[in-house]
């Protein structure tokens, strides 16, 4: 399995830099760095990689394509219309924010609410 790595290249003169920089050494110009992925040569040559241009981009909101996957329906409405309509089967659902909110209750009324699913609580 060949090792990913990234690298950021300058998209003004070609010029190569391990992490992202705001000015290029090389030709002066400000914000012209791209992250573009590298991955090792399958001939096992330490530290030889290729350049590809496979690197994922962030798309505007209206480019996103919904997709109509099956949705496990959940009794709370709010939280049910928050997650796109349910929750996907099979995905990771990771709630998140500051202290003595709620999430930990949110959770436990939903594993009580919908005590026919296998859930995880950590």
């Amino acid at each position: 399995m060949a090792k990913v790595k990234t690298a950021f290249f300058c998209r003004n003169c070609g010029a190569k830099s391990p992490k992202w920089v705001g000015k290029c050494s090389s030709c002066g110009e400000w914000d012209t760095y791209d992250e573009e992925i590298l991955e090792s040569k399958p001939s096992g040559n330490k530290g030889a990689y290729i350049k590809t241009n496979t690197a994922s981009k962030p798309k505007p909101i209206h480019e996103v394509v919904a997709n109509n996957d099956q949705r496990i329906r959940i009794n709370d409405r709010e939280l049910s219309r928050v997650l796109g309509g349910g929750i996907v089967p099979g995905s990771l659902v990771l709630f998140g924010g500051e202290p003595g909110i709620g999430k930990s209750t949110l959770m436990l009324q939903l594993a009580l609410q919908e005590s026919h699913l296998k859930i995880l609580y950590v």
